[in-house]
C-alpha cells in the first residue's frame, strides 16, 4: 500500500491537524482529602509521546502550526439520564481521570513553555490547551461521541480547524474513527514519520525478514492473538506461544508433543508453571534455545502475569520471571528484534531493556492486525487520493 508521505507535503504557513498516539498509561496520585476533580495524574510511560516528536518538530521547523489530537482510555457514559436523553449528550462524559492535561503538561515542558503552566482554552468549539504560539492540544477526542462513531459532521468539524491532516498514530489506525478515517475525506492527508517507520519495519518482517524468523505471542486474549498465530504459522520459521492463550492455541491447532504435524513454522507451546501464572523454567529454556539462533524475533504479549506479585502460603511467586528472562535472552542474542503491545513495551521500559530492542512498535491491536494481514482502515483512508 503506497501512502502519501509527510516530507512531500507543503506545510509552510499551514495549520496541520496531527493525529498522534497519546493514549499513555497514567499513574494517579490522590489522597482521601482530594475530591475526584482534583486527582493528580502523571504519565507512567511516555514512549508513545516520544514517538510523535520527530513529526511535530519537523512541522514546526518548516513553518507550520500544529494541532495535536488523540484520545486517552475509554470514557463511558455513566449517567443514566444522559444515556436516555441523547439531546443532553453531544459528547461523552468528561472524566477528569482521562483528561489529556498530563499530556499538555508534558508537551509544555518539552516545547519550552517558559512557565510549564497550561490553562484551559478553546479552539473553535473544542476544549484543549495552547502549549505555545504554534502548538495546540485538543482534549480527549473520546469525550465526543462522534469520534468513535466516525460521524461525518464531527469529522467536518475536526477538519475545519486545519489545512492539512497527518496521521502519525499507527496504534490507532485499525480503528474506524472520525480522527483516523472520516477527517481524510475533507483535508489533504499524509502519513507521519512514525507511522511510516512502523509500516516500513513491519512490512519487511512480512516480506523479507532475516531468517530464521521467530514470532513470540503471549497474553490472554485468544480472539485477538489467534489470527497472528495463524498468519505467522504460514510465514515464520518458529511460533512460540505462552501465557493464558497457550492452552487454547494448543487445542485449536491440535498439537502433539508441542509441535504441529502439518507445518511451515514449528509451533511451540509454553507449559505453565504450577501456579498458572507464568511459563515453566523448561519452556523458557526451550524458547531461548530457539531465539539464540534466530535472524529476526517479533514479540507481542507477555508470557506471564506482569505488574503483579501473587502470594501463596509459603513464598512470593515471581510471575514476571519468564517474560524477563525472554527479554534478557533476546537482548543477549543481538538478534534483530521487534516488540509491540502496550503491556510488553511498558514492562521492557520498566526493566530498562526497551532501548536494546531494534524497534518498539507503539501498536498493540494495530500491530497484530497488520501482521495478520488485515487492511487497517486508517491506512486505507490515507492511501485514497
Amino acid at each position: 500500500m503506497k501512502l502519501p508521505l509527510l516530507r512531500k507535503a507543503k506545510v509552510f504557513g499551514k495549520t496541520v491537524f496531527l493525529r498522534a498516539d497519546i493514549d499513555v498509561p497514567l499513574r494517579v496520585q490522590s489522597s482521601s482529602r482530594q475530591s475526584r476533580d482534583k486527582v493528580q495524574s502523571y504519565i507512567g510511560d511516555d514512549t508513545r509521546l516520544v514517538a510523535a516528536l520527530p513529526t511535530i518538530e519537523y512541522l514546526l521547523r518548516n513553518g507550520a502550526k500544529v494541532i495535536v489530537a488523540g484520545h486517552l482510555g475509554r470514557p463511558k457514559i455513566v449517567n443514566q439520564e444522559l444515556s436516555l436523553r441523547p439531546e443532553l449528550r453531544p459528547r461523552g462524559i468528561k472524566n477528569h481521570e482521562l483528561s489529556l492535561r498530563p499530556v499538555a503538561q508534558w508537551l509544555a515542558k518539552r516545547f519550552h513553555n517558559s512557565s510549564f503552566m497550561i490553562h484551559d482554552s478553546k479552539l473553535g468549539e473544542f476544549d484543549g490547551w495552547r502549549i505555545n504560539d504554534d502548538i495546540f492540544l485538543l482534549e480527549n477526542l473520546r469525550f465526543y461521541k462522534g469520534e468513535e462513531e466516525n460521524d461525518k459532521e464531527f469529522s467536518k468539524k475536526l477538519a475545519s480547524l486545519a489545512d492539512l491532516y497527518v496521521n502519525d498514530a499507527f496504534a490507532m489506525s485499525h480503528r474506524n474513527h472520525a480522527s483516523i478515517v472520516g477527517i481524510t475525506n475533507f483535508l489533504p492527508h499524509f502519513a507521519g514519520f512514525h507511522l511510516e517507520k512502523e509500516i516500513d519495519v513491519l512490512g519487511k518482517v512480512m516480506d523479507n525478514p532475516r531468517r530464521p524468523l521467530v514470532v513470540i505471542v503471549g497474553g490472554k486474549k485468544i480472539e485477538t492473538k489467534l489470527p497472528l498465530v495463524e498468519k505467522m504459522h504460514k510465514i515464520a520459521d518458529y511460533v512460540l506461544v505462552g501465557g493464558k492463550i497457550a492452552k487454547e492455541v494448543e487445542t485449536l491447532f491440535k498439537i502433539k508433543n508441542n509441535h504441529t504435524e502439518e507445518k511451515h513454522a514449528v509451533l511451540v507451546i509454553g507449559e505453565l508453571n504450577k501456579n498458572k501464572t507464568d511459563i515453566s523454567n523448561k519452556s523458557v529454556k526451550e524458547f531461548l534455545e530457539i531465539i539464540k539462533n534466530a535472524g529476526t524475533v517479533v514479540w507481542n504479549g507477555p508470557v506471564g502475569m506482569i505488574k503483579l506479585k501473587v502470594k501463596n502460603q509459603k513464598s512470593k511467586v515471581d510471575t514476571e520471571k519468564g517474560t524477563r528472562e525472554l527479554a534478557e535472552g533476546i537482548v543477549k542474542s543481538k538478534v534483530y528484534a521487534v516488540v509491540g503491545g502496550g503491556d510488553t513495551v511498558e514492562f521492557l521500559r520498566r526493566i530498562k531493556l526497551i532501548d536494546k530492542f531494534s524497534f518498539a512498535s507503539t501498536g498493540g491491536g494495530a500491530m497484530l492486525a497488520y501482521l495478520s494481514g488485515e487492511k487497517l482502515p486508517g491506512l486505507v483512508a490515507l492511501a485514497k487520493t
